[in-house]
């Protein structure tokens, strides 16, 4: 069985493409519920912490969720979250920006979860900042506008975590933002258990395999990488 790796050789891992000449983009890709965005905060929390607060900025591809009065008019609101519910095109366009490192500031959306909303020009990413972390589901997946996402990304990550531990954390997340535990139970089996299908089929296009639980208390030493 493949090893779980420890944060601290995931942080360095990191810290050597936050290390290189030019600005690098790390993505960390995979199915609802496998930590992405607790691996994604807790990377840049350390390398902040190693070398200051221009090292690195979390910029999460949810930002680029369609609003619920369009996922409405398209009649996709019930299945928020599958790969044409969010605006591919959009996203694209903003890892493109991050990687010209042009402009002295670039703003990007946020999901916000207590509202079910993107917010517009939430987070302000100034231009010496060395590394981008960004994640989320769809990152390897290579049809439509979706295809050119990694081709901007330096590296890219995917979590494989046990399917009853990702369960676990979707109820526990459905039920935080309002649902009953009937409706986050049949969301999380139904609905997202759907778009992990999809995210699954791209594993194999990752340069990182983090297979197991992200609870950062391994010792191995060995990662899984291609």
């Amino acid at each position: 069985m493949e090893s779980v790796p420890t944060l601290e050789q995931l942080v360095d891992r990191a810290q050597a493409l936050a290390d290189r000449h030019e600005r690098a983009l790390l993505g960390i890709a995979g199915p609802p519920g496998a930590g992405k965005s607790t691996l994604a905060t807790a990377l840049v929390t350390a390398l902040t912490a190693r070398q200051g607060e221009k090292t690195a900025c979390y910029v999460p591809m949810d930002g680029f969720h369609l609003a619920n009065c369009e996922l409405e008019r398209l009649g996709r609101r019930d299945r928020k979250g599958a790969l044409d519910t969010f605006d591919a095109a959009g996203y694209v366009a903003l890892l493109g920006r991050l990687r010209n490192q042009t402009d002295d500031v670039v703003y990007a959306p946020q999901f916000r979860r207590e509202i079910e909303e993107p917010i517009a020009g939430a987070l302000a990413i100034p231009r010496d900042v060395r590394l981008i972390v960004t994640e989320g589901n769809y990152l390897l997946v290579d049809t439509g506008p979706w295809r050119a996402v990694r081709t901007l990304l330096d590296e890219t990550w995917y979590l494989d975590p046990p399917t009853k531990v990702r369960h676990a954390r979707l109820i526990a997340r459905h039920q935080e933002y309002g649902k009953t535990a009937e409706q986050a139970r049949a969301w999380a089996l139904g609905s997202d258990e759907r778009n992990a299908g999809v995210v699954a089929a791209t594993r194999h296009r990752a340069d990182l395999l983090i297979p197991g639980s992200v609870s950062f208390l391994s010792t191995t030493p060995r990662l899984a990488s291609k």
